[in-house]
């Protein structure tokens, strides 16, 4: 039987832990990502650096997007802020019947996906406490695992394909719901991790900052509740709070991934965060002041990035 060939478009810290996971597997995966990822990874290997294992893989690695044609299953890890370009160009190199699974922040991925492209993505619920801290390293300090649905025959798939890499991927009937969960915690944590510049931890161990997180939380579920989305188990404020806590607890030595780009200079993917919030929530009549500020915070940051990033 011919093995799922894997192409990881834009390999980072979270495609890179999810790919590098199928490639310990044996599953042929080629890594797109950046000229200085790809030629450590030609020259030594993905370096795994988990909290549970340490291990070289050596999947194939490659800067052209075309070296996606011959992927049976893509995993569409490119920052939001790069969607539109990166899936128009991978529409017209992927073969056809090819699975395309958005492992991105933000709820509405696949529907900028399609929109750019035609393509119909799989969207994913993505737990990962990973960071890059060189090219070709992927430090691995917390969950790993991925929610997508609906139940059918493409997601089941999918999730076969990482069960055979021991990485959990939960099929849902509320996949919308679960995106929804997704964002409230990295509403309520990114923003503050990175104006802040401290990590998760360090953000439930202040009073203060728990309090900002917990505005955050009843903001944005005012504003799902507006939309009629139901986040799986949230239904209750204070075990949404709760849930945010806890979150924070297990990645608590991780700094957001929104922290690591402004740490880069980078620009963030604020806009799909607590932007996206604070737009719909203007749109619904739905008052969001906290996560207006934080997201008129970070871009006022990264207003002051040189135009080239």
């Amino acid at each position: 039987m011919q093995r799922t060939k894997v192409a990881v478009v834009g390999a980072g810290a979270v495609g890179g832990y999810f790919g590098g996971m199928l490639a310990r597997a044996g599953v042929p995966v080629m890594m797109i990502g950046r000229p200085a990822f790809v030629e450590a990874v030609q020259r030594s290997g993905v370096f795994l650096d988990s909290y549970q294992f340490q291990e070289i893989v050596h999947p194939q690695a490659s800067v052209e997007l075309s070296s996606a044609a011959d992927a049976d299953v893509v995993l569409f890890c490119v920052k939001t802020t790069s969607t539109e370009i990166a899936a128009r160009e991978l529409a017209r190199v992927m073969k056809t019947g090819a699975l395309v699974v958005s492992l991105q922040n933000g709820v509405n991925n696949a529907e900028e996906i399609r929109a750019a492209s035609g393509i119909e993505a799989m969207p994913a619920v993505v737990y990962v406490a990973a960071s890059m801290p060189e090219p070709g390293t992927i430090k691995h300090l917390g969950r790993g695992d991925l929610v997508i649905g609906p139940q059918n025959e493409k997601t089941e798939r999918v999730a076969e394909l990482f069960a055979s890499a021991r990485v959990g991927c939960r099929i849902s009937e509320n996949i919308e719901g679960e995106l929804w969960t997704k964002l409230v915690w990295n509403c309520a944590l990114n923003a503050i991790s990175a104006l802040g510049r401290v990590t998760y931890g360090e953000i439930i161990a202040s009073e203060d900052a728990k309090k900002l997180v917990e505005e955050v939380v009843y903001e944005t579920l005012n504003v799902a509740r507006a939309k009629g989305i139901h986040p799986p188990g949230l239904d209750d404020p204070k075990a949404a709070i709760a849930g945010s806590f806890r979150i924070a607890e297990q990645m608590k030595g991780t700094r957001s991934s929104t922290a690591q780009d402004l740490a880069r200079g980078k620009h963030t993917e604020i806009d799909s965060l607590n932007g996206y919030v604070a737009r719909l929530a203007a749109q619904l009549g739905v008052a969001t002041p906290v996560n207006h500020a934080l997201y008129t915070l970070v871009k006022l940051y990264e207003a002051g990035f040189p135009k080239s990033h």
